[in-house]
């Protein structure tokens, strides 16, 4: 897996900290930016499922158990 350099800028009391207390600020951030990759695209899927909603309304019980079929089928 390559790798990139992000560089960010914290107070110095914040990096004192850190240091004194000995966190591995590179997992820290790493974990944070997974989480907030995790949150905005659960958060694009969910509008996406917003948006067809209104759509799925208009699709009775029987057009979608003949549409499940029909997809069974074709496997």
């Amino acid at each position: 897996m390559s790798t990139e350099v992000l560089s960010i800028r914290i107070s110095k009391e914040l990096k004192e900290e850190v240091q004194k207390l000995n966190i591995n600020i590179k997992e820290v951030i790493e974990k944070a930016i997974i989480d907030a990759i995790e949150q905005a695209k659960k958060k694009k899927i969910e509008e996406a499922i917003n948006a067809l909603l209104p759509e799925m309304e208009k699709v009775s019980e029987e057009q979608w158990v003949r549409a499940v079929k029909e997809c069974r089928r074709e496997r």
